[in-house]
């Protein structure tokens, strides 16, 4: 039997918990009530529900359960948290400011209160590293703006925003301040009440969940208009009969988040030394400490990352992000940290998770080295 490639896609998706398999299993099966129910099988999922809520609300540092919504996932969430809470405020013609570097999901969200109910968006520069600075987000504000988002780790060069700083540029301005925490929910990372945001979206599949279900959180007294209307779940902000079991396993993953003590920088660092020592010219993208510990983008000049990939059948790798795989366009991200066309279309992301192991980082060096070996022009 051929021997599966070794898996350093884990900011695309990753593998599904086996844990967190065992406690869905029985709202697939026996647990199938509906927690609107007034019966046992319904307050059987309704307090499944809950607990799943709870550890999501623990998660991310919130007050309380009721601050957390389910949704189908980030891309959802943001477009709640994102249109949702603009709309809530001012209907018509206010101003949002983002950054250039933000998911496509984000944008999109920003794209259509502009096309649609003639919002300004602004879109604040990043620096080299992929930073945004908080006094630059402070300048682009407007007398009309009325929501900040700004990611807090990047999804291709896994670069973490100073969420704190900004926050306090925006103290006492009116200001609702979102994060698209897609990516670094399962790192533990943020704390609502040190980062100073109101709304937060994040995704079970990103660490270690199921796909298909995700949260956003909502600060107590956060305006928000509901986006999807019928049936009051949620708290009336996302009408829906509840996926118990991807809710179940969303917040199970959510609760072992704080267990995972695995080695997963230690490993980044070693396949990146020996990247950078077999592959001369070689750059990584992204702040070399505020950086999610995965995280590994590598530019290597003379190739083309989809040339490398195709050529690499024992590593499983992207070219960038995921939902961007097929557009054959430069990233917009590397093009924002300065990257040039031909640099953008020569990286490669790789990164790590808590299923790999230090023998996987050093047979994919080797076998990274070797493909590259071959793909790679000399420079003219």
């Amino acid at each position: 039997m051929t021997a599966r490639p070794i898996y350093l896609d884990h900011q695309a998706t990753t593998p599904l918990d086996e844990r967190v398999l065992e406690a869905m299993l029985p709202y697939f099966t026996t647990e199938f009530g509906n927690p609107a129910g007034r019966h046992a099988y319904g307050h059987t999922a309704a307090a499944a529900v809950r607990t799943a809520r709870r550890r999501v609300a623990e998660l991310v540092g919130a007050e309380a359960e009721r601050e957390i919504v389910f949704t189908s996932g980030a891309t959802e969430a943001n477009h709640l948290a994102i249109v949702g809470a603009a709309l809530a405020v001012r209907p018509y013609g206010g101003h949002i400011v983002t950054t250039v570097i933000e998911h496509k999901a984000v944008l999109a969200a920003c794209d259509r209160l502009a096309e649609r109910h003639g919002y300004k968006v602004t879109r604040v520069g990043v620096d080299g590293f992929g930073r945004v600075d908080p006094a630059a987000v402070a300048a682009a504000l407007t007398p009309n703006t009325v929501l900040v988002s700004v990611m807090h780790a990047n999804n291709e060069i896994g670069t973490l925003q100073p969420l704190a700083a900004v926050a306090e540029e925006l103290a006492g301005r009116g200001v609702l301040l979102h994060t698209d925490a897609a990516q670094s929910a399962g790192w533990g990372l943020l704390d609502v009440g040190v980062a100073g945001v109101d709304l937060v979206s994040l995704t079970a599949h990103k660490f270690y969940g199921p796909k298909g279900v995700g949260a956003l959180y909502v600060r107590a007294g956060t305006p928000l208009l509901a986006q999807q209307t019928g049936g009051g779940q949620e708290h009336g902000l996302r009408a829906g009969t509840p996926n118990v079991p991807a809710i179940v396993g969303l917040g199970t993953a959510a609760h072992l988040v704080p267990c995972d003590t695995t080695p997963v920088p230690i490993l980044r660092d070693r396949l990146q030394k020996r990247l950078l020592a077999a592959l001369p010219g070689a750059v990584v993208n992204g702040h070399p400490e505020h950086r999610l510990g995965g995280n590994l983008s590598l530019t290597v000049p003379g190739l083309r990352a989809a040339d490398l990939l195709a050529r690499l059948p024992g590593v499983a790798a992207s070219a960038g992000a995921a939902c961007d795989a097929d557009r054959g366009e430069p990233s917009h991200v590397l093009s924002a940290i300065g990257l040039s066309r031909a640099e953008a279309q020569a990286t490669v992301r790789l990164s790590l998770g808590r299923t790999t192991t230090a023998g996987e980082v050093d047979r994919a060096a080797e076998l990274l080295a070797d493909a590259a070996s071959r793909v790679r022009r000399p420079p003219p």
